[in-house]
């Protein structure tokens, strides 16, 4: 029995276009379309569709709005259709605060080079997030924004100015460790807030994060980051030295490396027009460039995503003795990048996504 798929768009042009490529896969159909959010709500709630696939900007009720209203009465997959402008992004990071589970270009030659491949991709999008079941998701956690006026802070004043810095830290059980590297796909956006924002101010190490993203959505989405967390997030500059308590957002279309030494390790943020590399950023290119600088002194982290990149990259870190986790299924979006790492037996933990900050904090503190 195909996945029910609900079209919300208020272009009839584009309705359409999303319609016939849906319903080429046997295993979609489109049972209904809606022109605004108000007919969106009442659709999921009377149709309860597999998924949702939701404009932002649409009249009477807008796409942030419908999702708020669909997740409260009748939950499902929605995934969004966004433009690739700062405001588009910070629409689309919202829609997925509010429930949202995954995004892609409206323009579907952001997508792919060919409108074969953006519509293989869509295709395949959607019936993933139609095998999720969001009812029963552990990653719907509503985000306050913490009040920062008594800190008075920006993202690039240094925090630790009371603390000694410390590079290495020692975990109860004697592990050394240096950086911590997180890498994460669809339904990344969530789970990396749900991580970082329990993370303590004063968090000894640097972090690196690798979320598949568009080049125009890692700046808002960093800064989004900053304005939740106790420690510091930035989109990563060419050059910049690693601090302790900031993490590091690889920028969308680039590749972000690790450069330097263990002792004054720096960022190396490089264009890549290479095919041969599917993802940009890529979390195997930070994931073995980490291995080269810091050897095994690496807490490796593989959250929710789709497809494999960062099984290559745990497999260089494990071998040079870093240790490697990973989300377990229930809690992931999509358990496509996490599985291809527990699959091939380099994840030594399988953590629901609530234990991750915990247990990082259990793990990097001091014996």
């Amino acid at each position: 029995m195909p996945y029910r798929v609900l079209v919300v768009e208020d272009s009839s042009f584009f309705r359409r276009r999303v319609t016939d490529i849906l319903n080429s896969d046997k295993n979609l159909e489109v049972i209904d379309v809606a022109v605004n959010g108000i007919e969106a709500v009442e659709k999921a709630k009377s149709l309860k569709p597999d998924v949702i696939t939701m404009d932002i900007e649409m009249p009477q009720l807008n796409g942030i709005e419908a999702v708020k209203q669909i997740m409260k009465s009748a939950p499902t997959s929605i995934i969004m259709f966004s433009s690739l402008t700062h405001h588009g992004a910070k629409s689309t990071l919202e829609a997925l605060d509010a429930g949202a589970l995954d995004f892609l270009p409206k323009k579907f030659a952001d997508i792919a080079k060919n409108t074969e491949d953006a519509g293989s991709l869509l295709r395949q999008r959607v019936i993933q997030l139609a095998r999720k079941n969001v009812k029963s998701s552990s990653i719907r956690p509503i985000m306050s924004k913490r009040d920062r006026s008594t800190s008075n802070r920006t993202a690039e004043k240094p925090l630790l100015t009371t603390l000694p810095i410390k590079k290495v830290v020692k975990s109860t059980s004697n592990k050394v460790y240096e950086l911590i590297a997180i890498g994460t796909s669809t339904g990344g956006p969530i789970a990396l807030q749900k991580v970082l924002t329990q993370l303590p101010e004063n968090f000894p190490l640097p972090i690196v994060l690798i979320q598949h993203m568009p080049a125009s959505f890692t700046k808002a989405f960093a800064e989004r980051l900053n304005t939740l967390c106790k420690i510091s997030v930035k989109e990563a500059s060419h050059g910049e030295a690693l601090k302790p308590g900031y993490a590091y957002l690889a920028p969308g279309g680039k590749q972000m490396l690790l450069d330097g030494t263990a002792s004054s390790p720096k960022l190396k943020v490089i264009e890549d027009s290479s095919e041969r590399i599917a993802f940009k950023p890529s979390v195997d290119i930070t994931f073995g460039s980490a291995a080269k600088v810091f050897n095994g002194n690496v807490l490796g982290v593989i959250l929710t995503g789709m497809g494999s990149d960062g099984r290559d990259g745990c497999r260089l870190l494990k071998a040079k003795g870093a240790t490697i986790w990973s989300q377990d299924e229930a809690s992931c979006v999509v358990y496509g990048m996490p599985q291809a790492v527990a699959s091939a037996g380099i994840s030594e933990l399988v953590l629901p996504l609530a234990d991750i900050a915990p247990s990082i904090l259990k793990e990097v503190t001091d014996a």
